[in-house]
């Protein structure tokens, strides 16, 4: 849960954390006594630092910011079915609006969607040729 004292809306907000997200804190277990991620025995408190940049470096990003993972998890989710209701929910966005910034990512999944008329329709009248 992030409190709402810490999220940009001002309101909690729940995180789920799948069984891969889970596996990283554990191994994080026992390397601090009280943060969760540290480098070289100090608490990380801040993401954008001159660590980040070098590591994107050494990847041969170019062009990348923080805020950029948060796009490609959204871009994820939405490739593989996730409906966009749900992702609003997950990623705490405000408005829909900003989350159908997404849908032209799924296109297989509104003729999966579309096809539903299809099945409600088979054995009528309708879709029997003239």
């Amino acid at each position: 849960m992030i409190h709402g004292d810490q999220a940009k809306a001002g309101k909690p907000i729940h995180v789920t954390l799948n069984d891969t997200a889970i596996a990283v804190l554990n191994r994080q277990l026992g390397k601090h006594p009280k943060s969760v991620f540290s480098y070289k025995g100090n608490p990380i408190t801040q993401v954008n630092t001159k660590a980040w940049y070098k590591a994107l470096k050494r990847a041969g990003i170019d062009d990348f910011r923080w805020h950029d993972l948060r796009h490609t998890w959204a871009s994820w989710l939405t490739q593989n079915g996730v409906p966009l209701n749900v992702i609003q929910e997950m990623g705490a966005w405000e408005s829909a609006e900003m989350v159908r910034r997404y849908a032209h990512l799924a296109p297989a999944q509104f003729a999966m969607h579309a096809s539903v008329v299809d099945h409600m329709l088979n054995g009528t009248n309708l879709t029997q040729p003239k």
